[in-house]
């Protein structure tokens, strides 16, 4: 393979024997790039770099760490049609959606740049006399961050950017189906002047880069963001070896759809929140829980609506759309379409792949009525354009359903109530609440998390990422 993307290590470009090529999922004939497949030794030598710039750029002035990362930012926005090329290229997201999560990327950056300067501490009276109290935050050491798919710039810059601001380093594992994206950062980070070691990026397999960092006990913490099962595994090996770490794996969201909802509303948060992105989303409203009474319109008015989503090449005007990410994934989302009918779910709309004009992992979306809460679409996620309708009799029937799973990341209601959308909000048993919006869509400057297995640890995003990436000191001094 020519032109191999290389690993940064101590700041150096490193490249391997060995290298995964990288398709776009619009065109199968079309290669993204080569990318070098990190090995334990070249992992381990990022983990060591990361530990020898530790101490210098804990010690940086705050004022420096937030200079690079509000360069960085500048530099992401200002190359944001460029890169959200790249992404919709590698991940299959149309345009427009690549566009603005590249957006949304410098964004993250220079928002954390400032909040490298407004970290802050306390001072308190002691019980004794004479004895003060101050309470500091400092850096945690080396993080390893193991990034998905599904969002291959906004989900790497929203771990990547706190780490740094905060004073730690960084090795990063990001998804090996898309590696473009986490690749063009780490570049855009050294020109930034990011200082050698600080950011180490290394792209391979999850057993070998993945587990090296995980068992590393040089490395103080980890942040992930994938499957279920990969999180719990991980979750396991962090406790092992004494690592903080942060999980956020699935969801199985729902959107409950009330009789006085407005039907246009309903609709178009529906449509949105479960088929955008090709439905690739943790916050994806894969679960439509709907009232009796408005359930038939609603239904018909969501299927003439998917009906009418143009399903087509990521890059080409127009499409609504793109294909799913990777053989594997359609193969998955083909499989549970297959699971839904066999528990006698209706197909009402979509399920088949398509033939585009450039072959590609093309699905039409999916929708399903006459479910139960019970049925097994109800309760995995398929990370799919795949939904499924439950119909309930009224409110407390559509919160009892809608907390019914092991998952509780978002959750959305669409009602013209204020009394159920209140009660909504504080009973919906999920980290992050919708009302008459997309259970998809969460701004940069709030915290992003869910509860039960959904997520673990501290939330991202926000100043609440400064609880996962700093640790307190508690300082006592007595004057004399």
């Amino acid at each position: 393979m020519a032109d191999i993307h290389a690993n940064l290590i101590g700041g150096e470009w490193t490249t391997s024997t060995n290298a995964s090529r990288n398709i776009n999922p619009s065109d199968l004939s079309d290669v993204v790039g080569d990318y070098a497949q990190a090995d334990d030794a070249q992992t381990e030598a990022a983990i060591d770099a990361a530990a020898a710039a530790f101490p210098g750029w804990a010690a940086a002035s705050p004022q420096r760490r937030g200079d690079i990362l509000d360069a960085a930012g500048s530099a992401i926005l200002a190359r944001k049609d460029e890169l959200g090329r790249l992404l919709s290229r590698e991940e299959g997201k149309t345009l427009a959606e690549g566009i603005g999560e590249a957006t949304r990327a410098g964004q993250i950056f220079k928002y954390f740049a400032g909040e490298a300067l407004r970290l802050s501490g306390e001072r308190l009276n002691s019980t004794r006399p004479g004895v003060d109290v101050e309470i500091t935050r400092e850096p945690l050491g080396v993080v390893g961050l193991i990034t998905p798919w599904n969002f291959p710039i906004a989900i790497p810059a929203w771990k990547i950017a706190p780490a740094l601001a905060y004073g730690n380093t960084v090795v990063m594992k990001p998804a090996d189906a898309v590696p473009g994206s986490s690749w063009a950062l780490a570049e855009i980070l050294v020109q930034a002047g990011l200082p050698a070691g600080v950011f180490n990026l290394v792209m391979g397999r999850g057993s070998v880069v993945g587990e090296a960092i995980v068992a590393s006990p040089k490395v103080a913490a980890i942040s992930f963001t994938g499957s279920v099962s990969t999180g719990r595994r991980i979750g396991a090996r962090a406790f092992e070896t004494g690592k903080k770490f942060q999980l956020e794996m699935g969801g199985k969201n729902p959107l409950v759809v009330l009789d006085d909802a407005d039907l246009g509303t309903a609709v178009g948060a529906a449509l949105n929140g479960a088929f955008f992105s090709t439905g690739q989303r943790c916050t994806a409203s894969s679960r439509l829980v709907v009232a009796d009474g408005i359930h038939d319109r609603f239904v018909a008015a969501l299927a003439e609506k998917m009906r009418a989503l143009k399903i087509d090449h990521a890059l080409k005007p127009g499409t609504d759309i793109g294909p799913v990410v990777s053989s594997d994934q359609l193969e998955q989302d083909l499989r549970y379409i297959a699971i839904a009918r066999e528990e006698g779910g209706r197909l009402v709309t979509g399920g088949e792949r398509l033939s585009r004009e450039t072959e590609g992992y093309y699905l039409a979306p999916a929708l399903f009525t006459e479910t139960d809460n019970a049925m097994r679409i109800n309760r995995e996620e398929v990370f799919g354009p795949v939904a499924s309708v439950v119909r309930v009799r009224d409110y407390e029937e559509a919160l009892a359903v809608a907390n019914d799973t092991e998952f509780g990341l978002s959750a959305g209601i669409c009602t013209t109530s204020l009394k159920h959308a209140t009660h909504f909000k504080r009973h919906a048993q999920a980290g992050m609440v919708m009302v008459n919006l997309p259970t998809a869509g969460v701004d940069p400057h709030a915290p992003f998390g869910g509860r039960k297995g959904s997520s673990y640890g501290a939330r991202e995003q926000g100043s609440y990422a400064r609880e996962f990436y700093t640790t307190v000191k508690t300082a006592y001094v007595f004057g004399g």
